[in-house]
């Protein structure tokens, strides 16, 4: 019996690098603190948020989780990219649209294209989507503006045809287009392009801030750190602790890190040719002694490249690969709120980082702030919260 008792995680500190969404850190803050709560009900454990607050390592908040035999403090901390987001979705549509346009030929023309058939034919569909929704719309908003000249009608018609085609794509087109997200799909796009080459202005920035980050928490004294990351994240994480390995390899000596990746989409970024940085990097978080790599992916989400070994399409086959959860959305969610979700893709993506309805194999809540080491958190069905003590506890 004494066997088998586990000494819980007394402190964990979390940076998290989310999606690619328009939501700040205190949005983040307001989504994880009712998602903890839901969570807590459903595994029965209790759960305490802090304010969200400015501390040593940015802006984080602490979690208290715990039950009657063990108890688990988290700090985590939130490295969001909201402000490129917004600078993004801020700029005219003609803008939007031509730089989408310009990105998506860059990926075509720097061979994202051929490796997203390769390795995740449904992400492939995810990147041609919007551009051909794009595409046919403004075709058919073209054809009803020359109209009358198809017809061998009079030049004076375009003063109606020209009119209505302008109605047709605002009242329309984009209105059908952005229950797609379509321009934010264009902005993502762009950002792939620039997070894969890792030059711009702007992305040096928010690197430099976030290997701070990263710094500074690496340097809080707890038993495990956790680096998770969502979607584009994953690709940002990946830049960030990658810095962090190429120029301050001893920040991370003696500790037990954890680099968590949701949604398998670092190959969105990484599959371009000129991501020559990003896959170096991936190869030196995969070898690195004290960093363990769980890979999170899940059959049902289209923006996923389901059951890929990033470490090896990125070029390092013989280096460890990353350990692979593959969950079911529609596994872990209630009958009727999976009806509500499942044609929407992007809520679906989201998933990963929001509370189940049923047990299952996999919870970002548990992850992040339960007692179990989040490196053997690969099957939540298989762990049991009662066998967890304090480490006193365990020692006694």
């Amino acid at each position: 019996m004494r066997a088998n008792r586990t000494a819980a995680i007394g402190k964990r500190v979390v940076i998290h690098f989310p999606g690619f969404e328009k939501m700040d850190t205190s949005g983040h803050y307001r989504r994880f603190q009712r998602t903890a709560e839901q969570t807590a009900n459903l595994w029965d454990f209790s759960v305490e948020v802090g304010p969200l607050e400015a501390n040593r390592s940015g802006a984080g908040f602490a979690v208290t989780a715990g039950a009657d035999t063990w108890q688990t403090q988290s700090l985590i901390h939130i490295c969001d990219h909201d402000a490129v987001v917004d600078a993004l979705a801020a700029r005219p549509l003609a803008s939007r649209l031509l730089s989408g346009f310009r990105s998506a030929a860059q990926v075509v023309a720097h061979g994202g294209l051929i490796g997203y058939v390769r390795h995740g034919w449904r992400f492939a569909l995810f990147f041609i989507f919007p551009f051909l929704l794009m595409l046919c719309g403004l075709a058919f908003t073209l054809g009803l503006a020359v109209a009358p000249l198809r017809l061998s009608l009079s030049a004076w018609h375009c003063l109606w045809s020209v009119p209505l085609a302008a109605c047709f794509f605002r009242y329309a087109l984009m209105p059908f287009a952005e229950r797609y997200y379509t321009l934010h799909l264009f902005s993502d796009w762009e950002f792939a392009v620039a997070v894969a080459k890792g030059d711009t202005p702007h992305l040096r920035r928010f690197l430099d801030e976030a290997v701070a980050t990263l710094l500074r928490a690496l340097d809080e004294v707890a038993d495990e750190y956790v680096i998770s990351s969502h979607s584009m994240g994953s690709s940002l994480a990946t830049h960030a602790l990658g810095i962090v390995l190429e120029r301050h390899p001893e920040a991370l000596a003696g500790k037990r890190v954890v680099f968590v990746t949701l949604g398998g989409a670092i190959l969105q970024c990484a599959l371009l040719r000129s991501a020559v940085d990003l896959r170096r990097r991936v190869g030196l978080i995969a070898q690195a002694p004290n960093v363990s790599w769980l890979e999170v992916q899940c059959l049902t989400d289209p923006i996923n490249f389901y059951k890929s070994k990033v470490v090896a399409v990125t070029g390092h086959p013989l280096a460890p690969q990353a350990a692979l959860i593959a969950i079911r959305v529609k596994n872990l969610l209630s009958p009727e709120r999976y009806a509500r979700i499942k044609r929407d893709f992007l809520r679906v993506h989201r998933q990963y980082v929001l509370n189940a309805d049923r047990r299952g194999s996999f919870d970002f809540t548990v992850l992040t702030t339960g007692p179990f080491p989040a490196d053997l958190t690969s099957d939540l069905t298989t762990r049991s919260f009662g066998a967890q003590v304090s480490e006193a506890d365990a020692v006694r």
